[in-house]
């Protein structure tokens, strides 16, 4: 799993809507530093974090800053991302137009935890890997694949090829999309209650993982942590 291109922004005019209920400008203390990184203040990450505990309808500057960042994982994985339907928007690479244009390697699956020396059998005497299966598998997907592209095939026949090698490209199929989501997304996903602890490593180490690299990301998306360690936000 990678995720690469991150972009964040908005934390700016966030804190300054933030502040507009009681129009309390004045009392912001975030800056632009000289290398023009938006610094966030003492007093206004203290209410930032005020008005994420009070609740979603208190926190709306949460949606306002946004993220996006290039994601390549497995379909597997990506079922369950488009949970998050609100607040989210994705442009994919397209599996149905580029997918018989490429050799199929192992490459091209998702593998961060994969054991290919994993013992598997049919009956009690036929004793295999993992890594057999997954070799057979993808030499059944490349065989198809060059059949797709065979000129000496009528078009027909073809599409018949193609169908068949999407239907059983297997979940763990790789696929990137650019992702454009809010810190108010990114806090539910977060959470000790969704996927923070998700027995999915795709969820629960590389996403949280890379979550907590973004700016302020202790404070804003896994606040609770300072809270149970008693510690104050850090600027």
């Amino acid at each position: 799993m990678k995720f690469e291109h991150t972009d964040v922004w908005g934390f700016e005019h966030a804190i300054r809507g933030m502040r507009n209920p009681k129009a309390s400008w004045d009392k912001s203390d975030s800056y632009r530093a000289d290398d023009g990184t938006f610094v966030v203040g003492p007093a206004d990450m203290a209410l930032m974090r005020k008005l994420i505990k009070a609740g979603s309808e208190h926190r709306k500057f949460m949606r306002q800053i946004e993220v996006s960042v290039d994601i390549s994982s497995g379909l597997h994985w990506w079922k369950e991302f488009d949970t998050y339907k609100i607040g989210t928007t994705a442009n994919s690479t397209s599996t149905m137009h580029k997918i018989a244009t490429t050799p199929i390697t192992i490459d091209m699956f998702e593998t961060d935890d994969y054991k290919p020396d994993l013992p598997f059998s049919f009956t009690d005497d036929q004793k295999f890997n993992l890594n057999l299966f997954t070799d057979y598998m993808i030499s059944v997907l490349e065989r198809l694949r060059e059949y797709c592209q065979d000129e000496e095939l009528d078009e027909q026949t073809r599409k018949a090829y193609w169908k068949e090698l999407i239907r059983w490209l297997p979940c763990g199929w790789l696929q990137t999309r650019t992702v454009t989501m809010s810190y108010e997304v990114l806090l539910r996903i977060c959470s000790p209650g969704q996927r923070r602890h998700h027995k999915l490593t795709e969820w629960s180490k590389s996403f949280i993982g890379w979550a907590r690299t973004l700016p302020y990301a202790q404070e804003l998306l896994f606040g609770d942590e300072l809270e149970a360690k008693n510690e104050p936000a850090t600027t």
